[in-house]
C-alpha cells in the first residue's frame, strides 16, 4: 500500500485504536498486498465516543455492550439493571478503551 494511503487510514482512524497499537497497525498495513488493503474498506470500526455515550445514557440496559458485540455481557447488564448500578458505573471507565481494543482485534482478524 502506498504511504499516502497508509497515512490517510491512520489519520482517519487513529482515535478508534489504542495509541500504543498505532505503530503496529502502520507496519501491518504497509506490508499488506492490494487484496488485503481492499478488505480494510469493509472494516466496520466502532466509535469509542459513541460507546461511552451509550454507556452513560443506556448502560444499565446493556446497550453499550450490545454495541460492542458483547452480547452475553449485554444480556447480563440488561437482566441485572447494570449489576444494580455497580456494573454500569464501572463500565463508564472501561467501555471507551474496550471499544478501541475491539477495533484492534477486528483489524487483526481482517488482516490475516
Amino acid at each position: 500500500m502506498n504511504p499516502q494511503a497508509v497515512n490517510q487510514f491512520i489519520t482517519l482512524n487513529a482515535d478508534k485504536f489504542p495509541t500504543h497499537c498505532l505503530p503496529a497497525i502502520r507496519a501491518r498495513i504497509e506490508a499488506m498486498d492490494d487484496d488485503q488493503c481492499d478488505a480494510l474498506a469493509y472494516l466496520s470500526l466502532k466509535d469509542p465516543l459513541v460507546a461511552l455515550l451509550l454507556s452513560i445514557f443506556t448502560g444499565s440496559l446493556g446497550v453499550d455492550r450490545f454495541y460492542l458485540g458483547d452480547i452475553g455481557q449485554g444480556i447480563g447488564k440488561l437482566l441485572t439493571g447494570g449489576g444494580c448500578g455497580i456494573w454500569w458505573f464501572i463500565d463508564l471507565f472501561f467501555v471507551y478503551d474496550a471499544a478501541k481494543r475491539k477495533n484492534y482485534e477486528q483489524f487483526i482478524k481482517c488482516t490475516y
